[in-house]
């Protein structure tokens, strides 16, 4: 399993309409892997597969592989005189989760390390009701120890990441960013795993931009390909925790990739969802359906462009979701990988 690719990934700053590095990073990944890569006006990497055997009518179904690039983050809203960044999200976070964070501020002149707190006093001069009070994401501020000087090289709109590596630990990967550069390594190493396959399929892998603002960067690509078939490829939750109800864990880590059925954006495609399930069995893929209430992901683009197209999402359970302890299981990673390789080979 290539982790060093996916600590790459993850470690490269690149949130909503900042995904420039993520998309220089596989560029230079994927190199002979496609037939055709075009970056569209959006940002999206667009990566183009022809058919490896001439199908015996028609035009060859298209598969598309929807990989989002981007991350939650922030991005600069205000510089005081006095050096400190106030910050707009782009993404949900749970405010509860930024206290004490290090960051990464990205400027045109370079990338500047800084620490992000909320405003007000510290716990030895706060009252105890003080103390209960939750800010909202907008009531954190950045400071990266430049005083005023903060001005001449931090602007308006410049891009804010939570700063911290990818490590491994026991049969896990735990990381900033998983959601969604699992994504991202899935469509370059599924790739990787079709070798010389003679698939009849055309095989389109979007790397998109902008999904977690609402899926924006999906939408257009979805357009220009038009897709027969469109897999969302993404995270989704695995609450296999304590203090979660076992009705709302989604998924459990080391049970397999995740099928996934439906969320608040789309139901996916029953004869696809059996297709997947027969697929994985067939193969000796583990697996599991899942479901969220509410969220997204990718797959929705596809299944609603141009006429439409039939849809699924194929996902890897994450603990600790939009923070930067998101974990994964290995094993769930190399299953969607599995299933991944085994359907495009086929398609």
């Amino acid at each position: 399993m290539n982790i060093e690719l996916l600590r790459r990934l993850c470690e490269t700053p690149g949130v909503p309409g900042h995904e420039h590095r993520v998309r220089e990073l596989i560029q230079d990944e994927i190199k002979g892997l496609f037939d055709e890569v075009t970056v569209d006006p959006m940002g999206s990497l667009l990566c183009r597969r022809n058919s490896r055997k001439a199908p015996k009518k028609s035009e060859p179904k298209k598969v598309m592989l929807l990989c989002h690039m981007d991350e939650i983050g922030f991005l600069v809203s205000h510089v005081t005189d006095k050096g400190f960044l106030h910050v707009q999200p782009v993404g949900g976070f749970d405010a509860r989760n930024l206290f004490s964070r290090r960051v990464l501020v990205s400027t045109d002149d370079g990338d500047f390390k800084g620490v992000m707190n909320p405003g007000g006093k510290p716990i030895h001069i706060s009252s105890p009701e003080e103390r209960k009070k939750i800010p909202e994401p907008k009531d954190f501020v950045i400071d990266i120890g430049l005083g005023g000087k903060a001005k001449e090289v931090v602007r308006v709109g410049d891009m804010v990441t939570m700063d911290e590596p990818l490590i491994e630990i026991g049969d896990k990967v735990v990381s900033k960013a998983l959601d969604n550069r699992i994504a991202c390594w899935l469509g370059v190493e599924a790739i990787k795993g079709l070798g010389k396959s003679r698939h009849e399929c055309e095989i389109h892998v979007a790397f998109t931009c902008q999904e977690e603002v609402g899926l924006r960067g999906a939408r257009t690509s979805s357009f220009a390909v038009k897709p027969d078939i469109g897999l969302g490829i993404d995270t989704t939750l695995s609450c296999d925790t304590p203090g979660v109800p076992e009705q709302d864990r989604t998924t459990v880590q080391g049970a397999g990739f995740g099928l996934h059925v439906k969320d608040s954006s789309f139901i996916a495609d029953r004869d696809l969802v059996k297709e997947f399930e027969a697929l994985a069995t067939k193969e000796k893929i583990p697996f599991q359906r899942t479901m969220l209430a509410a969220g997204g992901q990718d797959g929705a683009a596809a299944q609603q462009a141009a006429a439409g197209a039939k849809a699924v999402g194929i996902v890897v359970g994450t603990r600790y979701i939009h923070t930067v302890t998101e974990m994964i299981h290995k094993s769930d990673l190399q299953a969607a990988l599995d299933v991944l390789v085994a359907y495009l080979k086929k398609a």
